[in-house]
C-alpha cells in the first residue's frame, strides 16, 4: 500500500465524517431548558388555536400559551419539576401544556438519550405515544394517585414509557397545584403531622406483624391473573394464559417499612438492622419486599439497565423507582414463624423523594404477559401500606405535605450516598492507582522482563477498558475541564464534581501525576478509549496488519492539531458551554465507551473509523486529534523529574527506541517529547534488552572479554560517571 496516498485519503475521510457528525449534532443542539425547547415548537402544537408563547416565569418555570393575547394554557418542562432519568442515565425531556381546567392540551417529546429506543424502536412511535397524553385530566389523576388512565406500553421500552408517564402526571399535578388550575392547590395536612417513634424497638413475631398491618400482603393466583388479562379485552392475552392450576400462586408479595426500628429489628434481626442503619443516610427510609410464586417482582430489567421496572412506590403525587444501587438482598428473616420466600430484597427510599413514612403509600406491581414474539401487555396491582398507630407520635403544628426539601442539604446527601454506594468501585480504582504508582516508581524493576511486562500491560489496559470504561463509565473528557473552567467563572462549588467519585478521584490522581510523570500516566494507562485503541492495534499486529510509520516531518506537523482542537473548544466554552459540549463530540468517548456504540450511525461510523485508523497507525486518535490529551500535555513540562533512563548513544547513533516508540514520541536525535509520551515504558524495556540495545550488548561482550572482576556493573544500569551514562533529555 502506498503510504503517501493512503494517509491523505484517510485524513479526508475522517474529516468528512467529523464534519457530518458535528453538523448533525450542532443542528440539534439546544440548552435543556423550557425557553430553548419552546423556540422549536409552535404554540398550536401545545394548545389548539394558540398564537404565541409568553415569557418563561423565573419563579414558576412556566410559560403562558397565548391566544388573542390572553393565556389559554401554561407550558412546562417535566424535568424542571420531577426526576425524569431513563435507562441512559440522562433526563427524558417532555414539554406539555395545561389549561385552566387542569387538562393537558398538548404534549411533545423534545429530547431523550435512551439507547433502548435507538435499537429497533422508531422514534416516531415514541413521539406518537407521548403526544397521546393530550386530553389527560389531571384532576382525576390527583384524586386517584395517577391511576385514572391506562398505561400504554411499547415492548422493549417499558421503563422509558413508565418514566414519561410518571413524569407527565406528577409534574402536571405539581404545576396545576402551583398555579391553582382546576381547583387544585397545595395539600395541607388535615391535622397534626405524625412522626415515627424511632425510640421504640420492641420486637414481634411474624404473626403479630402480619396481624397488625406492620407487614402487608398482595396475593394473586393463576386463576385471578388469567381472569384479569382476559377482562382487558385483548384476545391475544386471553389466548396465552399463565400455565398452571387456577389455585397455584402467581405471586405472593409482602411489604414492610423496615426503617422503623421495631419492624426492622423484628424482621431483620439486630445485626442486619444495624447494617441497614449504616447503609441509610439522614432522611432515607427503607422497605422490605418479599415474594414467592411464578412471577418475580424484580424481573430482569435491573440486570440490563440497573432499574427495577416491575415495581414503584407511590405516595400522593410522588413516586419512587428503584435502581440497583438502592437494593440489597436479604438472606433470611429473623422471625422464626415466618414462611419461606424466594425473593427477599431491601429497597432504599432516597431523602429527596419527599417520602413521609407516617403517611399511607402503596407499592405498585406491573404484571406483564407476552402476546407475540416481542410484544407484551401489562396490568398493574397495588399493595397498600399504612404504618400502624403504635409506631407513630403526634407533633405540634400542621405543615405543607409537598413542601420542597432544602436543596443544598439534598445535594450534599446525594453525593455522600453516591460515594457510599460506589465503595467497591472506589476501592478497585484505588488499587489500580496504587499498582500504577508502584510500577512508575519501580519502573526499572518492572520492565526487567520484557515478556512479563508485556502481559502486565495488556492485562492492565484490558481492565481499564472493561472496568473503568464499559462498566463504570468513568471515561474522562475535555468536557470535564470546560465545566471546571465554567464553574470557576460562575462561582465554584464541589457538589457537581463530587457526583461521580471515580471521575473525581481520577482527576486528583492526574493532577499529582502531572508533577511527576506528565500526561502519560492517564493517557497511556487509565484512558479506556486509549486502551481500546492499543488493544485493537496489538490484535492487528498479531494478524499481520501492515503498520504505517508516518514520515517524521508529517508526524511532527500533525501534533498541533489536538492543541488547536482543545483551544477551539475551550474558547467556545467561554461563549456557550452548551455549544462547546456539542462540538466536543470530536471525542468518540461517549460513543465507544459510555454508550458502547449504541448511537446514531454518524457517531458510530466516526468512532469506528478512528479505531480502524488505529489499526494501521497505533493510537492514531491519541497522537493527533485528542483534545483531552492536548489539554493534559500543556502542563506536562512542569513535571519535576525525568524518570525515563537514556544512554548517550540514544539517537546518535542508535535509533532503536525511536523506531519502536508506539506513538513516535522520541525525536530522531534521541530526545523524548514529554508532551507526546504516553509512558508505556517500552523504551525502558529496550533500555535493558540484551538482544536489541547496542549499549547492553556491548556491556555483555565487554564482560565476556575482561571478566566481571574488572567491571562490576548491572546490565543496563551504568553508574553516573560511566562513559555510557546519559541523563534523560526533555525537548
Amino acid at each position: 500500500m502506498d503510504l503517501r496516498r493512503a494517509i491523505p485519503s484517510l485524513a479526508k475521510t475522517l474529516a468528512c465524517l467529523l464534519v457530518t457528525t458535528l453538523f448533525m449534532v450542532a443542528s440539534n443542539a439546544k440548552a435543556d431548558n423550557l425557553a430553548s425547547f419552546l423556540a422549536d415548537l409552535t404554540p398550536a402544537e401545545l394548545a389548539p388555536g394558540a398564537e404565541a408563547f409568553g415569557p418563561v416565569s423565573p419563579d414558576t418555570k412556566v410559560a403562558p400559551v397565548l391566544k388573542d393575547g390572553k393565556p389559554v394554557a401554561w407550558a412546562f418542562l417535566t424535568s424542571d419539576f420531577v426526576g425524569t432519568t431513563g435507562y441512559s442515565g440522562k433526563p427524558i425531556h417532555v414539554v406539555a401544556a395545561i389549561d385552566s381546567d387542569a387538562v393537558l392540551t398538548g404534549v411533545k417529546l423534545v429530547k431523550h438519550s435512551e439507547p433502548i429506543i435507538l435499537i429497533g424502536i422508531p422514534n416516531s412511535k415514541m413521539i406518537a405515544l407521548t403526544e397521546g397524553y393530550a386530553g389527560l385530566d389531571l384532576k382525576a389523576e390527583a384524586a386517584t394517585g395517577g391511576e385514572a388512565h391506562d398505561l400504554d406500553i411499547i415492548s422493549g421500552a417499558t421503563v422509558t414509557i413508565m418514566v414519561i408517564d410518571d413524569s407527565l402526571v406528577r409534574a402536571g399535578i405539581k404545576v396545576s397545584r402551583l398555579l391553582g388550575l382546576g381547583g387544585l392547590s397545595p395539600q395541607v395536612a388535615d391535622g397534626p403531622r405524625r412522626e415515627v417513634d424511632m425510640a421504640q424497638d420492641v420486637t414481634y413475631d411474624w404473626s403479630t406483624l402480619s396481624g397488625d398491618g406492620s407487614v402487608r400482603r398482595l396475593t394473586l393466583d393463576i386463576g385471578q391473573i388469567n381472569t384479569a388479562f382476559a377482562a382487558t379485552g385483548d384476545a391475544r392475552a386471553a389466548k396465552r394464559p399463565e400455565p398452571g392450576e387456577p389455585d397455584d400462586t402467581y405471586i405472593d408479595m409482602h411489604m414492610a417499612l423496615v426503617s422503623v426500628p421495631s419492624i426492622g429489628r423484628s424482621l431483620l434481626g439486630d445485626a442486619e438492622y444495624k447494617n441497614l442503619t449504616e447503609w441509610l443516610e439522614d432522611g432515607e427510609q427503607a422497605i422490605l419486599v418479599l415474594g414467592r410464586g411464578a412471577y418475580s417482582f424484580k424481573g430482569s430489567g435491573y440486570v440490563r439497565g440497573g432499574i427495577f421496572d416491575r415495581i414503584q412506590l407511590i405516595q400522593g403525587d410522588n413516586s419512587v423507582r428503584f435502581f440497583d444501587k438502592q437494593q440489597r438482598r436479604l438472606g433470611d428473616l429473623a422471625t422464626a414463624d415466618s414462611p419461606s420466600f424466594a425473593e427477599l430484597d431491601i429497597f432504599k427510599i432516597p431523602a429527596d423523594a419527599e417520602f413521609d413514612p407516617a403517611e399511607p403509600f402503596r407499592l405498585q406491581l406491573l404484571a406483564q404477559r407476552a402476546v407475540g414474539a416481542v410484544e407484551k401487555t401489562f396490568l398493574t396491582f397495588d399493595l397498600g401500606y399504612k404504618l400502624p398507630e403504635q409506631y407513630l407520635l403526634p407533633v405540634a403544628a400542621p405543615v405543607i405535605v409537598n413542601s420542597d426539601t432544602d436543596e443544598a442539604a439534598a445535594k450534599t446527601a446525594l453525593w455522600q450516598r453516591i460515594w457510599k454506594d460506589k465503595t467497591v468501585e472506589i476501592g478497585i480504582l484505588g488499587v489500580m492507582l496504587l499498582v500504577l504508582t508502584a510500577t512508575f516508581f519501580f519502573q526499572f524493576q518492572a520492565t526487567a522482563n520484557a515478556r512479563v511486562f508485556y502481559w502486565f500491560r495488556i492485562g492492565y489496559l484490558s481492565f481499564t477498558l472493561v472496568f473503568l470504561g464499559w462498566y463504570a463509565n468513568a471515561q474522562l473528557s475535555v468536557v470535564n475541564l470546560m465545566a471546571l473552567a465554567g464553574s470557576l467563572r460562575s462561582g465554584f462549588t464541589w457538589d457537581a464534581f463530587l457526583m461521580d467519585p471515580l471521575v473525581f478521584i481520577q482527576w486528583f490522581a492526574i493532577a499529582a501525576a502531572l508533577l511527576f510523570w506528565g500526561r502519560g500516566a492517564y493517557c497511556g494507562w487509565l484512558c479506556p478509549f486509549g486502551a481500546l485503541q492499543e488493544l485493537l492495534n496489538k490484535a492487528a499486529r498479531a494478524l499481520k496488519v501492515p503498520q504505517w510509520t508516518l514520515p517524521w516531518g508529517l508526524h511532527e506537523r500533525l501534533w498541533p492539531l489536538k492543541y488547536m482542537i482543545f483551544l477551539g473548544l475551550f474558547g467556545l466554552s467561554m461563549v456557550s458551554m452548551t455549544l462547546a459540549e456539542t462540538y466536543a463530540e470530536v471525542e468518540p468517548f461517549k460513543t465507544a465507551i459510555i454508550l458502547k456504540f449504541v448511537r446514531e450511525w454518524p457517531f458510530v461510523i466516526f468512532a469506528v473509523s478512528l479505531l480502524v485508523a488505529g489499526l494501521f497507525v497505533e493510537r492514531f486518535y491519541c497522537r493527533y486529534l485528542c483534545p483531552l490529551g492536548g489539554a493534559l500535555a500543556i502542563p506536562a513540562r512542569i513535571r519535576m523529574f525525568d524518570w525515563l533512563r537514556r544512554y548517550k548513544e540514544c539517537g546518535s547513533p542508535c535509533q532503536t527506541c525511536a523506531n519502536e516508540c508506539p506513538v513516535q514520541a522520541i525525536h530522531p536525535t534521541g530526545e523524548i517529547n514529554p508532551n507526546e509520551c504516553v509512558d508505556c515504558l517500552h523504551c525502558q524495556v529496550l533500555y535493558q534488552s540484551e538482544s536489541k540495545c547496542p549499549v547492553v550488548i556491548k556491556q555483555i561482550k565487554r564482560r565476556a572479554k575482561v571478566g566481571t572482576t574488572d567491571m562490576k556493573m548491572p546490565i543496563g544500569q551504568p553508574p553516573a560517571n560511566h562513559p555510557n551514562a546519559k541523563k534523560s533529555i526533555v525537548s
